[in-house]
């Protein structure tokens, strides 16, 4: 493909204009004078040569010839569009105004990137923790949580998988080697592998007097479910810790799929400490695998009657929720094995790995060949040269020579677990292409693309058979496999990766309200307010919604224990279900307590996290980083009457240096001051009804949560193109820089015309430039 003809094909995956569209909509220059006016009556007495307020000097700038400075004035569109600027307290431009000036300049910096496309330069991209657990499950079929065994990734732009910040360090590099040798050893199936004591934790503030969650049985209270993989067929022993005073004896089930149910007595004896465990061990023959493990407590027809008050026997008296736990609860659960093991059983994993086997030596190395290179195909994401397999095979071979065809086997998957084609995503330019042309990537390296994107995982076998035969940039095709992978439940990783790092949900775990404040407050309410988020979020991507339904969808999902803290009657036990709200206080993502939590301060709302949530996560403007010194927040002081947050913040914003960025932020904070701080609607507040009004420097009246989604809707362009801007950073790993901003307007622009479904954004990005195409860099290397 020529160099014309690849400039074609981006102009029209960018932004798809005319020259008809993008030239000036008046004659006689009139389009362009009218914006020369408007930043000559508004904005140069600030933006000068001479003052030069943020770096901005508008006189200079040439209205003529905007692709000139398209930097420059992406930044301006910004600040038109979410009429941020000029600032309050000085003549600002009517609404039509704003609205003409910002279309005109949108339209030319298209035009602009049409003409000189620029999708971004290829980046080296290191599976982070979560991508490199996924791949390792789709690779070998065995679901291995690696919290435990890698470090957390570090994150920018809000996300995790951004490749300028993942690094590697010679720590890390010591930590996946450890990992590779115990990943490997339980998918072939290694009897000497002993999992010592693998342990469950079950938090102690749970309240543990109902079922716990839908992989429990019914008749059940308290307790853990968890997915346990069993290296090897043999005895395993599982040892239970509870605690708590139980007035009569309590029956305790331990279930393993496959292997039946097992139950216990507590003969009615006290355990009142967390190291008294006396008696609570069951040793049971498990076949190798993934397990279902569930330990519960049978739950009693009748709960014992009691005056006496509900203590923790041991500890925390300052806990949340005191008087939860004088009943019998389970503190944790602890699986160790194998003991007296009996073979490697047939697991999914050895399934995968296994596709051949040897009957005599002289077939033992074709057999090894053929299961290395499938493997390897999968793994490194493509199809696998001779000089490729090679190196695997070698290690084959020498650890052949003093252990089993198995046990080199699993030697060799432990090189290929660290092997740079696996634990990188490195895409190259093709050998002719030049330095500073853009290129479109390879159709292996848009399946890797388009399988992290929805999956955060490797390319499965379909996808792989597609771009072999070259057809994954036919739109038909692509298309077909989008809507495949979205179907697919490995599709959830776009709910529980990118919607829980968009929407903060990732901070609910370390959230600690004041248990004096908030003594309601327990881990079930905890877990109840991500699962909502969560399943709401499910329903919006897989239902193929409107975006513009996450902010005035009128259902939700809840459990009994959420329902009670939303005050929705009629709700029963701990399976979620899908309600219709009774009104439009929780409508969409704005009414979720999970949200409303993470903004807010362990004691109090916070109206500053919760507006700057808002303008950063939903109308892309985020404020300014705070100066230093700020003065602290104004807290009511021991024996003073108490001040409401609203009169706080007056004090607070008293400060000139303050004031600035306060305005923007606090009246969008204060529109939901009728949820508290763990997520409780509320009408009074420190003794004083909530006033929930505001009002924008722009003089927008903002009141209620309903006021606050009408403003959002209100700036629905800003409120989309924010959506699609933080799914792209997602999709291609790195920031969104000037250049992408016309083809994130053009992603929404045609997304119109399917209501802006989910669907269409989806498609819009798999579709666009910056994701189909690459900048070859000046530096880089002609591949091998």
């Amino acid at each position: 493909m020529t160099k014309a003809q690849l400039t074609t094909v981006a102009i029209a995956l960018t932004v798809g204009l005319s020259n008809a569209e993008a030239a000036p909509q008046a004659a006689g220059g009139t389009a362009a004078a009218t914006p020369r006016a408007t930043f000559d009556k508004y904005c140069v007495s600030c933006h000068n040569q001479k003052l030069k307020m943020a770096g901005l000097m508008l006189d200079t700038l040439d209205v003529n010839n905007i692709g000139s400075q398209p930097e420059v004035w992406e930044k301006v569109v910004r600040k038109l569009r979410s009429a941020s600027m000029p600032p309050a307290g000085v003549p600002r431009p009517d609404k039509a105004t704003y609205e003409a000036v910002s279309s005109w300049l949108e339209s030319q910096l298209d035009h602009a990137a049409a003409m000189q496309p620029n999708p971004g330069r290829p980046l080296v991209h290191r599976l982070n923790r979560t991508e490199y657990q996924n791949a390792v499950r789709d690779l070998l079929k065995v679901d291995v949580d690696v919290s435990s065994l890698l470090p957390g990734d570090d994150a920018a732009f809000g996300f995790d998988n951004i490749a300028e910040v993942l690094k590697v360090s010679p720590d890390l590099l010591d930590s996946y080697l450890a990992a590779t040798n115990r990943i490997s050893r339980l998918a072939v199936g290694d009897k000497a592998l002993s999992l010592g004591s693998a342990t469950y934790n079950v938090s102690q503030f749970y309240f543990q007097k109902d079922r716990m969650s839908e992989e429990l049985p019914f008749g059940s209270r308290g307790g853990i479910a968890v997915h346990h993989y069993f290296p090897y067929d043999g005895e395993y022993v599982v040892k239970i810790q509870a605690y708590g005073n139980p007035r009569q004896a309590e029956q305790i089930d331990v279930r393993i799929a496959g292997a039946g149910v097992r139950r216990m007595s507590t003969t009615g004896r006290s355990l009142d400490a967390p190291g008294d465990a006396g008696g609570l061990e069951i040793r049971l023959p498990v076949k190798a695998g993934p397990r279902l493990v569930n330990v519960s407590i049978v739950k009693q027809p009748v709960e014992p009657e009691s005056r006496l008050p509900e203590l923790f026997p041991w500890g925390n008296s300052g806990t949340t929720n005191p008087g939860a736990t004088a009943y019998l609860k389970i503190l944790k659960v602890d699986i160790s094995g194998p003991f007296m093991p009996t073979g490697p059983g047939d697991t999914p994993s050895r399934r995968r790995i296994f596709i051949c086997q040897p009957t005599t030596p002289a077939t033992e190395e074709p057999c090894a060949k053929k299961i290395l290179t499938s493997l390897a195909r999968q793994a490194f994401r493509r199809p696998v040269t001779e000089e490729r397999v090679q190196p695997l095979l070698h290690i084959y071979r020498k650890a052949r020579q003093g252990r089993s065809f198995d046990e080199a086997i699993q030697a060799a998957i432990e090189l290929l677990l660290v092997n740079p084609n696996f634990l990188f995503r490195v895409e190259r330019a093709p050998a002719n292409v030049k330095p500073g042309s853009i290129y479109p990537v390879s159709d292996f390296d848009l399946a890797s693309r388009l399988s992290f994107f929805l999956w955060s995982s490797i390319p499965d076998e379909e996808l792989l058979q597609v771009a072999e035969r070259g057809k994954l940039k036919d739109p038909a095709v692509l298309q077909q496999q989008v809507r495949r992978m979205l179907a697919d439940e490995r599709a959830d990783m776009l709910v529980k990766n990118f919607a829980a790092q968009w929407l903060y949900l990732r901070n609910l775990k370390a959230l600690v309200p004041d248990s004096f404040e908030f003594p309601d407050w327990d881990d079930d309410l905890r877990d109840a307010m991500r699962k909502e988020t969560e399943l709401f979020m499910q329903s919006q991507i897989q239902e193929d919604h409107s975006v513009m339904d996450l902010l005035t969808a009128n259902y939700t999902f809840v459990n009994e224990r959420l329902a009670k803290h939303y005050g929705i009657p009629d709700v029963y036990g701990s399976r979620f279900r899908r309600v219709t709200l009774p009104d439009d206080h929780r409508a969409g993502l704005l009414g979720q307590a999970s949200i409303l939590a993470v903004t807010s301060n362990p004691n109090r709302t916070s109206p500053v996290q919760r507006g700057k949530w808002i303008l950063e996560n939903l109308l892309g403007t985020p404020p300014p980083a705070p100066p230093p010194n700020v003065p602290p927040f104004p807290e009511t002081a021991k024996g003073e009457q108490p001040k409401t947050v609203r009169a706080r913040m007056e004090l607070h914003r008293a400060n000139p240096v303050c004031a600035g960025c306060h305005a923007n932020m606090d009246p969008l904070g204060f529109a939901m001051e009728n949820f508290d701080a763990i997520g409780t609607w509320r009408v009074v507040a420190d003794g004083s009804p909530v006033d929930n009004s505001g009002a924008l420097p722009d003089g927008t009246k903002v009141n209620g949560p309903h006021g606050l989604r009408e403003l959002v809707e209100a700036r629905q362009a800003l409120f989309l193109e924010t959506v699609t801007e933080k799914l792209l950073t997602y999709t291609l790993g790195r920031g969104i820089e000037y250049y992408d901003r016309p083809t994130v307007r053009r992603i929404v622009k045609d997304a119109a015309a399917n209501n802006y479904h989910w669907s269409s954004i989806i498609l819009g990005i798999t579709n666009s430039a910056p994701f189909q195409m690459s900048l070859r860099r000046a530096d880089e290397d002609v591949p091998n």
